[in-house]
């Protein structure tokens, strides 16, 4: 059964984690391969776990060296983000290197975090934005990052758990709309975030 929550206690000693870390960063990109899905030309999701969400707390203490005093606000700051075993969590990133560019996409994109869906067969599970702060601006400006729960029924996990099952994710938005179906080994690899 996964993990839902970190503690205190599951985060190591940073002069011990600089001998594990080149290592942990290598086996980490592995996990993340078969997390990671684009959709359409520019949109990326990073679907989290307990794995990557403990690397990246590490990663923020390892590289800000706030000791002690930061632990706690990464542990609330990320331990949100863990799936709780009835749903999947995603990070979902807009990834435009030109500045310009991006500003213009992002200004006419608001609402995008409710326009996101996984359908499983005939099934639809909508995102729900993680609601820490608002996302899209009064005059329709999106953010470039965005953190959504699929929340699932007992039926929906059945289904997503099936061999072969196709899954879509998709972004019904109207100046982004884009679907992409779930390689199986992202399927499975998700999968594990079900109790």
């Amino acid at each position: 059964m996964p993990n839902h929550q970190i503690s205190r206690t599951d985060i190591m000693d940073m002069d011990a984690y600089a001998g594990v870390r080149v290592e942990r960063r290598r086996a980490m990109t592995q996990t993340k391969k078969n997390r990671r899905v684009s959709v359409g030309p520019d949109a990326t999701f990073y679907f989290e776990s307990y794995q990557t969400m403990l690397h990246q707390i590490h990663e923020m203490l390892f590289i800000e060296r706030g000791g002690e005093a930061q632990i706690e606000d990464e542990l609330s700051a990320y331990n949100p983000l863990i799936p709780n075993g009835r749903e999947l969590v995603a990070t979902l990133m807009f990834e435009i290197d030109d500045p310009d560019r991006r500003t213009a996409f992002l200004a006419d994109l608001g609402g995008v975090e409710n326009s996101v869906t996984l359908s499983i067969g005939d099934q639809v599970v909508t995102a729900v934005p993680e609601d820490d702060v608002e996302r899209t601006s009064e005059t329709g400006k999106a953010s470039s990052i965005h953190f959504l729960h699929f929340p699932f029924s007992d039926d929906q996990i059945a289904a997503m758990r099936e061999d072969g099952a196709r899954v879509v994710l998709g972004i019904e938005h109207q100046k982004y709309a884009h679907l992409a179906i779930l390689p199986e080994d992202t399927r499975r690899a998700l999968c594990e975030d079900f109790d």
